[in-house]
């Protein structure tokens, strides 16, 4: 009866731990959490917003955070 109770809670156990629960991301020099990643912020040229690098537009060597502001400020 015990070993069908240890049984039981063993797999329940490993469903848990392999399917369920989800891993902490982990740095895998030392242990340690690794930081969230952060785009490169820029700041659009016409109104000051800062918005990330990937969906920032670059025209003549300035940002732009949108095309409303790109047409304003050429």
């Amino acid at each position: 009866m015990i070993l069908k109770i240890l049984l039981i809670a063993g797999v329940i156990a490993f469903v848990y731990f392999m399917f369920i629960k989800k891993p902490s991301v982990r740095d895998e020099r030392d242990g340690t959490k690794a930081p969230p990643k952060v785009d490169d912020m820029v700041e659009c040229c016409v109104c000051g917003v800062y918005a990330p690098l990937k969906d920032s537009i670059l025209s003549s060597g300035k940002y732009y955070c949108s095309k409303e502001c790109l047409y304003k400020g050429e």
